[in-house]
């Protein structure tokens, strides 16, 4: 039985019993800061459980694309060394929203577990915990499952209790557990009893009964609709009906690990050492391959660095094998193979993930020389207790022969302090055995329990941004508003609805049953908040398009309330936020009407984002997704995936490509279809959005066709014409335009229009030759500039004669160099050391930004004894450091900067004198 068929079989039998097949969300969670990366199958239903919205069906059923390797739950450190840890990961479910509970969870679980039609696993091989108390738990599997009481075990909450965060929904948790036999054993157990932890007996599937809401004062409070979220990870689940006691050993992994032979040409089995590292390239390239996908590039900061640490380490164990060359790209087509038929976008991301796989490897090998030259810096502890920085002992570097010596003669080695080596890990990406790899053929050791500390630390501090950042449950109020009287939305066809009922007043998150203007001051000292309607014309913020405003009036017309905006706090209801002009009560009927400028601004602005997105995936290629946008009336921000910045041709091109569609005046058409039929119709889809069972195609001829619940023109024309006004960076990997359309778009044309004539008018020249004059002019200013260096230079170098003295038989030079860059200050300082021959030479200048900066450069046979760094750390008020050889500094306080460079020679003369001379 294949991996892929298991997965299939599970997803068709809880659709039998009624379930909703729903597809892995996004490994980048939804609109959900709390979360790092999607880490488990419920992830995508988590304000279904917090009651922030609701769905179309009751049971649902996954195969949820995992990672655990960054926040709260990191498993990267493990992997490659056990059996059973990785980083992505598939995790199977079923889920109950208020529908079913214990008695059918489990007796789905056992069903689908042991029976031949379907997993067929042994039923004396399995073991059930429950929670201690949870008394239900322990009767359905005793009494309904018959289970024998020797294998169901009571354990307690650390084990069997389960919680979203802090506060919120919980609940005790029953487990399922099989034994795989003695040859499991890690630790060579022959008859060992469950729960022994030593490997043999493995959780399969983790069912957790949601029965309560904890609030924060640890209370918990019975739930009104307990509900089901189950768990089985696809990867044990195959080992086990496989009978393979690693994950590795699968039709999973094994594909991939093949080809990591193939590359490598090891052969795994071969050694422990290097069965790590093909593990360790399996886990990685899907890992890698998957996030890509989904959107995610390699940054320093965030998910990206998440990512980007996964692929490094994936290279660090491809150079332990030997493999020289790029590779990945070569893994990650393994994976795409193996997996595209259950996640078809990894086929469409292809190109996406060869390019930004390949970026990579070629930045971790600049990497590697960068951490290299940092080593310079980092600081060494001494036999004799003194700290030295690592370049200071660059002559006292031992052979392998002198290092045997030393210990066999008893002698310690000189120790690299573990907070510099774990910066050199954790800033510049060396990883730990490369880096104990260098300092041992260095003669040095590294500090690991330092690192190790250092290493803990920074994952408190990662646990801690974390803690407590769960989202709290949404108010009841608006959740019973959404179940009792969801409010229809019409403004897809009508900018104004009469005889809306006014359903509830909301002030404070409390229902009121009227409100008077100026009984509570707001804006424009009229009362603010919130009202809900049966039915409305005004579209709640959502996709990226801002809320709409307007005013709620009377049977005369008359306004009652202006509508300062719209949002939906749970699915199915929205809520208008008002000032009230006029008393208002419960029951009231209103003419709602939305303000049609505004609208029709957004209305423009959406659909030309569609066009955008149709045109980027045209000129740059189909890796092109949307990563965010903002829609409102005065302009659009569009948000997309992209490796390297947009040229100015392709920019323009883009912008041709819109404006044709706008100017072929194309009808937009709009249609409600099934998700699924939707996606085969090739509608777009967002990664990262959650998209409900029946969903909203807008379509632009055969140009753009997306799923989409904004509103939009009826025809293209009406965009009236579209100007990119810029295009930069945001992210690492991620690229963002600004643009505008219609009126916005005409004003700005011509405010340059009026900024070409006014320019042309200062250069008498016409317009077509502005450009011509302006490069003209300046080359000119280039030129006088570098003249200008030139003549600074040269006064510079006047200057040096009169300011060298000897200090103990060493040359010293302090010079000021006044409006000298930080280049021309290099280059003058190894201009001097040349001429000196053997010396010691700073330079001082005054920055056009009111800043100093100084330099200090040391001749190579001064080094050991007048090491730059250490003289600039000497200096007052000054801050910085460097190599060696060569070291720079700033200073905020320009007037001391003749007060250092005059401490330049008192500093290299004590230094001289402590050293001996």
């Amino acid at each position: 039985m294949t991996g892929s068929h298991i997965r299939s079989l599970f997803l068709d039998y809880f659709a039998a019993q009624g379930h909703q097949k729903v597809h892995s969300s996004s490994l980048v969670p939804a609109h959900d800061p709390t979360l790092l990366f999607t880490n488990a199958g419920m992830n995508q239903f988590k304000d279904v459980f917090l009651g922030r919205e609701s769905r179309n069906y009751q049971r649902a059923t996954t195969a949820q694309k995992c990672l655990r390797a960054g926040g709260k739950h990191n498993d990267l450190e493990t992997v490659g060394f056990t059996n059973r840890h990785h980083t992505f990961f598939e995790m199977l479910g079923n889920f109950s929203f208020g529908d079913y509970f214990k008695k059918e969870a489990i007796a789905f679980a056992w069903d689908l577990m042991t029976s031949p039609q379907w997993l067929g696993l042994e039923k004396d091989r399995l073991y059930a915990t429950v929670f201690t108390s949870d008394d239900e738990a322990y009767e359905i599997w005793r009494r309904q499952i018959q289970l024998p009481a020797e294998r169901i075990f009571r354990l307690g909450e650390k084990e069997n209790f389960w919680a979203m965060g802090e506060t919120g929904p919980c609940g005790p948790c029953s487990e399922i557990h099989i034994d795989l036999g003695p040859q499991a054993s890690s630790a060579g157990h022959a008859d060992c009893a469950f729960p022994c932890e030593c490997g043999r007996y493995v959780e399969i599937w983790n069912l957790v009964f949601m029965q309560y809401d904890r609030d924060s004062q640890g209370r918990l409070n019975p739930l009104p609709r307990p509900s089901i979220d189950t768990g089985a990870g696809l990867e044990r689940l195959t080992a086990v009906l496989q009978g393979k006691t690693s994950n590795y050993d699968t039709d999973l992994f094994q594909p991939i690990i093949a080809r990591a032979e193939a590359v490598s040409r090891v052969r795994y089995g071969a050694a422990v050492g290097s069965d790590v590292s093909l593990r360790i390239l399996a886990d990685h390239a899907r890992a890698g391959t998957f996030l890509i996908a989904d959107g995610v590039a390699p940054a320093n900061e965030g998910r990206g660095y998440v990512l980007r640490k996964i692929l490094r380490r994936a290279i660090r164990h491809g150079r332990l094998l030997g493999i020289e060359g790029a590779f990945l790209q070569t893994l990650a087509d393994a994976v795409i193979g193996e997996m595209r038929a259950a996640y078809p976008e990894l086929d469409s991301a292809r190109g996406l993930i060869e390019r930004t796989l390949s970026a990579e490897e070629d930045r971790f090998t600049h990497t590697l020389q960068l951490a290299m030259k940092e080593l310079e810096n980092v600081p060494i502890q001494l036999p004799n207790g003194k700290i030295a920085e690592f370049s200071q002992l660059n002559a006292r570097f031992l052979s392998p022969e002198q290092r045997q010596a030393r210990e066999q003669a008893g002698g310690s080695a000189p120790v690299i302090l573990g907070e510099g080596a774990f910066k050199l890990y954790d800033t510049f990406g060396l990883p730990w055995d490369l880096l104990a790899e260098i300092a041992g053929e260095r003669g040095f050791e590294v500090d690991r329990a330092g690192f190790d500390a250092a290493m803990e630390e920074q994952r408190q501090k990662a646990r801690a941004s974390w803690k407590g950042a769960e989202k709290s449950v949404a108010n009841p109020v608006y959740q019973q508003l959404a179940e009792a009287s969801p409010t229809r939305f019409e403004g897809y066809e009508t900018l104004a609805s009469d005889g809306c009922k006014l359903i509830a007043l909301i002030r404070n998150g409390r229902l009121v049953d009227s409100a008077q203007p100026g009984e509570m001051p707001g804006e424009n000292a009229g009362e603010t908040l919130e009202a809900v309607l049966d039915r409305t014309p005004f579209y709640a913020v959502s996709g990226g398009q801002i809320g709409d405003r307007g005013i709620f009036a009377g049977a005369s017309g008359h306004p009652l309330a202006q509508v300062l905006d719209t949002y939906a706090p749970v699915s199915g209801l929205t809520v208008h936020r008002i000032q009230l002009l006029e008393p208002l009560k419960t029951g009231a009927m209103v003419r709602a009407e939305v303000d049609p400028g505004r609208r029709a601004a957004a209305r423009r602005n959406h659909t030309a984002t569609h066009l955008l997105h149709a045109a980027l995936r045209s000129a740059l290629g189909t890796h092109v997704k949307q990563a965010g946008s903002v829609v409102d009336p005065e302009h659009l921000r569009f948000d997309f995936s992209h490796f390297a910045p947009v040229g100015d041709s392709e920019l323009e091109e883009i912008e041709a490509r819109v404006n044709r569609e706008i100017w072929s005046d194309t009808a937009v058409q709009t249609e409600v279809l099934p998700l699924e039929q939707a996606l085969a119709t090739g509608a777009m889809a967002l990664f990262g959005e959650k998209y409900r069972a029946q969903v909203r195609v807008v379509s632009i001829g055969d140009f753009s066709r997306e799923l989409c619940g904004g509103t939009h023109c009826a025809r293209t024309g009406e965009i009236g014409s579209f100007r990119i006004v810029s295009e930069a960076s945001v992210a690492a990997g991620t690229r963002r335009i600004e643009a505008l359309t219609g009126e916005a778009a005409w004003r700005q044309a011509r405010e340059q229009d009026r900024a070409l004539r006014r320019l042309g008018q200062l250069l008498h020249s016409p317009g077509d030759q502005i450009p011509q004059q302006v490069e003209t002019l300046v080359r000119e200013r280039q030129r006088l500039e570098q003249e200008l260096d030139r003549a600074r230079m040269k006064a510079a170098q006047s200057g040096s004669a009169s300011q060298r003295r000897h200090i103990q038989g060493v040359q010293v030079l302090a010079l000021r160099c006044d409006q000298l860059g930080r280049a021309q200050l290099r280059q003058l300082l190894d201009e001097n050391r040349q001429k000196l021959g053997s010396g010691v030479v700073a330079l001082g200048s005054l920055q056009e930004d009111g800043k100093t900066a100084l330099l200090v450069g040391v001749t190579p046979d001064l080094i050991p004894r007048l090491p730059a760094g250490k003289i600039v750390k000497s200096l007052p008020g000054i801050t910085g450091g460097g190599r060696a050889d060569l070291a720079e500094a700033g200073g905020r306080e320009p007037a001391r900067l003749d007060e250092q460079l005059e401490a330049v020679y008192a500093v290299v003369e004590q230094m001289l004198l402590k050293n001996g001379n």
